[in-house]
């Protein structure tokens, strides 16, 4: 038997389980963009952690269709609402296996112990698992869940009852969302046993589609197709491999080469090329994300609100869209995109002033020739293809006005963990919006409840966070867009970000992938997708 080139790589390269390989229909190859932090969904807010264990690994209590915001049912196969909107009361779907690897071997189906394991062990900060394995849970936290769930109850096998202090507009959504991925409480005991908690990041245990293999960072990630998947349809393919690469033109020549089926996140540059190979599709979307800059109020200067209307007017936005998104960027002037529900269009920029800049630079108390750090992402996400460019562009504004930014970089991770922990003065960063809902926006990135998570600006502002978390105790949508309009003002006033710009999503792959849908969240999901060659 000839081996195409595709198979004859895979086989080099050590990708594709087992041996021999009968055929390539079942196997398919994702060159990814970075090293996830860990397996433990809970812990980690971006794409790249999600990809590789939430939508490969696990299942929620409800999940959003595939290619669009809608949650449907999952792990729960329906839930009612009391009257008051403070108790939700899911009936869970018998039958559904965790998976059965060489480190664990379930003795039983899902069931409602494996729901309170999860959310109390992110509730409970005393909770057994929880201190043998110290872990903070940033999204559960950022969304103020932590305060709003005041209990959840195992009414049987089959039936868990959450109740809330508060009316939360957005719950189902938030519950689709991927930090709520379902563990197994059997395995958690098993780990808490042998006094391997950890081991719950490295080794996971879901329900979902693809079995973990193996990871090797900065490298690969296997994974194998989950026979006793309760949807069957779901699973079209053997194996799932993660082919690791932080440099988007090394993914684009993979991609060509036939060395991986799908890709994500191509430099704009490479856009011309994948478009005209006639071995590949290239579907786009309009971007559901912002890309910005994250000013850390709680370090000096950043903590002058004139300093911060200084550099936002200093940043030639026109200039960097341009240069950096090369005809795939919209200018942003608002803190979340245009399609977006409660978006208010009557927002504007500050006009790009560098001599109003420097004026209140002086006028603040800034020396000319400051230095600040400018931190610039190591991988190149939908909300920006190319953080070093823009990262050096804004490097060259800012001396315009006598600032001085050292780029610093770190390993995505490393990057994102740092940043949590406050050690950035400014710092790139975006989002694409995980749930449809504005709080995922208004609330998530820039709420009182985020700062030790996804408000990379560390800014907490009364005004604001009263009309925010408002906005999430009322269900009228009128309402609550009354809301949001008054907080995106307020947001906008205090300058604790830069909106620079809305990218389109390009997402190449081979004609032989069949199936697969691209998500308004950003996230990359193989449930029903298969690889015809």
């Amino acid at each position: 038997m000839r081996l195409n080139t595709p198979i004859r790589a895979l086989l080099a390269a050590g990708l594709i389980f087992g041996s021999p390989l009968t055929q390539a229909a079942s196997n398919l190859v994702f060159c990814s963009e970075g090293s996830p932090g860990g397996f433990d969904p809970g812990q980690y807010t971006t794409g790249t952690d999600f990809d590789a264990a939430s939508e490969t690994v696990f299942n929620r209590l409800a999940e959003f269709e595939r290619g669009g915001t809608k949650a449907k049912p999952a792990l729960a196969t329906e839930w009612q609402v009391s009257e008051d909107g403070l108790t939700y009361t899911f009936k869970l779907r018998p039958g559904v296996r965790f998976h059965s690897t060489d480190y664990f071997k379930p003795t039983r189906d899902f069931n409602a112990d494996d729901v309170l394991f999860t959310f109390n062990r992110m509730l409970d900060r005393e909770h057994p698992f929880r201190k043998a394995y110290p872990t903070e849970f940033p999204y559960f936290v950022d969304m103020g869940l932590d305060k709003n769930i005041a209990s959840i109850e195992k009414v049987d096998d089959l039936t868990v009852k959450f109740v809330l202090n508060n009316v939360d507009a957005a719950f189902i959504q938030n519950l689709a969302m991927n930090f709520a991925a379902i563990h197994s409480a059997e395995y958690a005991n098993q780990l808490l046993e042998s006094g391997k908690a950890s081991e719950i990041n490295q080794k996971p245990i879901g329900t979902g589609p693809f079995v973990f293999g193996r990871y090797q960072k900065d490298a690969q990630i296997r994974f194998k197709g989950n026979k006793e998947y309760w949807n069957p349809e779901d699973v079209k393919l053997d194996n799932l491999i993660f082919a690791i690469s932080t440099d988007a033109s090394v993914r684009a020549q993979k991609l060509r080469a036939g060395e991986c089926q799908i890709t994500l996140n191509p430099r704009p540059a490479d856009l011309a090329a994948l478009l005209k190979d006639p071995n590949l599709n290239v579907p786009t979307e309009p971007g559901y994300n912002l890309g910005y800059i994250a000013y850390n109020v709680t370090r000096a200067p950043f903590d002058k609100l004139e300093v911060r209307q200084a550099l936002d007017m200093a940043v030639n936005k026109a200039s960097i869209i341009e240069a950096v998104y090369q005809g795939a960027g919209q200018l942003a002037v608002n803190a979340m995109p245009p399609t977006q529900w409660s978006y208010d269009e009557t927002i504007k920029d500050a006009a790009y002033d560098p001599d109003k800049a420097r004026e209140l630079l002086r006028a603040a108390g800034v020396a000319e020739g400051t230095e600040i750090t400018l931190w610039a992402m190591p991988v190149q996400r939908p909300y920006n293809p190319n953080a070093k460019l823009m990262a050096e562009m804004l490097q060259a504004d800012w001396a315009k006005v006598g600032i001085k930014a050292r780029i610093v970089s770190y390993e995505w991770g490393e990057y994102i963990k740092r940043a949590h922990a406050g050690e950035h003065d400014a710092m790139l960063i975006g989002w694409t919006g995980d749930n449809g809902d504005p709080d995922n926006w208004l609330g998530t990135l820039y709420g009182c409840d985020s700062v030790d998570g996804n408000n990379f600006s560390k800014w907490c502002d009364p005004e604001y966070d009263e009309l925010v978390t408002a906005a999430k105790r009322v269900t009228d949508q009128e309402e609550r867009t009354a809301l949001y309009v008054k907080a995106q003002h307020r947001l906008k006033q205090q300058v604790p970000i830069t909106p620079i710009a809305h990218s389109t999503v390009y997402q190449p792959m081979r004609t032989s992938v069949k199936g697969f849908e691209i998500s308004p969240f950003g996230r990359n999901s193989f449930y029903g997708v298969e690889n015809t060659r």
